[in-house]
């Protein structure tokens, strides 16, 4: 009795000779991938894994050594798609640019909602009319603030009333300016700093003055303000530089001197402008449907939040003009629950002003 496999039917004897020596052929080389290809394969494996988020499994792909007798063509294909994902999803060392001076970090980018706030403002700064101070003359500022205080025993951090602020500042900081709050004395602002020197130990310390800081994004002068760079990222670079290496968070620095800036400086329309659109590309920016600055007008609010306080800038819903500013705990402390109001202030007046202290012309 024949015990051998039947053939399968209607099947020609050369066609099962072709098809027995064609498996043990290798197949047909895989051509390599062009670089621009390769890069782009890359990319895509890269924003898939990071789209999985922390479900997705990152420990490395333990390698497979060849076994003896498999044919080296036969696995070309699958071992050149394993070491892609493996290189990108696993093995891809984190962006060196991220938290770095001067260099974008990595994280949530600011909401749309934020990016339309701060571009409708950009828009309405760029067709503000230009400051009219000079260089040998005073920036006159008028606010109203308010910040948070605890008593002695501790507690939770109390706001007390808003009160009126005013502020004369040397337009090229050559010459002295001045602070005047009610109920307090005038402080006197100046390039000339107060300090008191030892000229040995043991020796009375004598009184002198010592040179402030040259002018920079984190000690403004009117006359500096002006040379900002008006490209929005040229500007953004700029100021991730001058505010590094303080401690914190890289952004909510950069974000937080923008604020300062706009708040008690008067720069010309161009550079408020891209102050606007450099902090829409800030990571972490959001929309608060609403909020109120501290002369009680309500409007829409850009934030971010770092180190457990969130940081408000108030626009008006009309006109979108820059209001003020909030500050609030994001979590309940010592100091308070969260939403309580830390500090806040409205932007009521910039002119220009000939002396400290003369108020300027209607």
């Amino acid at each position: 009795m024949n015990t051998s496999a039947p053939r399968p039917p209607h099947t020609a004897p050369d066609a099962l000779l072709r098809a027995e020596l064609t498996a043990l052929l290798p197949p047909p080389p895989v051509a390599d991938l062009t670089p621009d290809r390769d890069i782009a394969l890359r990319h895509a494996v890269l924003r898939n894994a990071l789209a999985d988020g922390a479900g997705a499994d990152t420990r490395p792909v333990p390698s497979r050594r060849s076994r003896p007798g498999l044919r080296l063509g036969w696995i070309i294909a699958p071992v050149s798609a394993c070491a892609v994902v493996a290189c990108v999803a696993v093995l891809a060392p984190q962006d060196p640019s991220a938290g770095s001076p001067g260099r974008p970090h990595v994280g949530q980018p600011a909401s749309p909602d934020a990016v339309r706030v701060l571009s409708h403002a950009a828009l309405a700064a760029a067709a503000a009319p230009t400051p009219d101070a000079r260089a040998e003359g005073y920036v006159y500022v008028k606010s109203l603030v308010a910040h948070a205080g605890r008593g002695a025993a501790g507690g939770s951090a109390t706001l007390p009333p808003a009160h009126q602020r005013e502020v004369w500042l040397s337009a090229d900081g050559s010459r002295a300016g001045l602070l005047r709050e009610p109920g307090a004395a005038d402080t006197t602002l100046g390039p000339r700093l107060p300090v008191y020197e030892l000229d040995h130990r043991g020796a009375t310390p004598r009184k002198t003055t010592a040179e402030a800081a040259p002018p920079s994004v984190t000690n403004p002068t009117h006359t500096y303000v002006a040379t900002l760079p008006t490209e929005p990222d040229a500007l953004l670079r700029l100021i991730r530089e001058q505010t590094r290496g303080t401690g914190g968070d890289p952004e909510q620095r950069a974000f937080t001197a923008i604020g300062t800036l706009l708040a008690e400086t008067w720069a010309p329309p161009k550079v408020t402008s891209a102050l606007y659109e450099a902090a829409a590309r800030i990571p972490g920016v959001t929309v608060l449907p609403s909020a109120t600055d501290a002369a009680g007008r309500e409007g829409v609010a850009v934030a971010r939040a770092s180190g457990g306080e969130q940081t408000q800038w108030i626009f008006d819903r009309t006109t979108s003009a820059f209001l003020g500013e909030r500050t609030v705990l994001t979590g309940t402390t010592s100091a308070g629950r969260a939403g309580t109001v830390l500090g806040v202030s409205a932007v009521l007046a910039k002119a220009a002003a000939s002396a400290p202290g003369e108020l300027p012309k209607a």
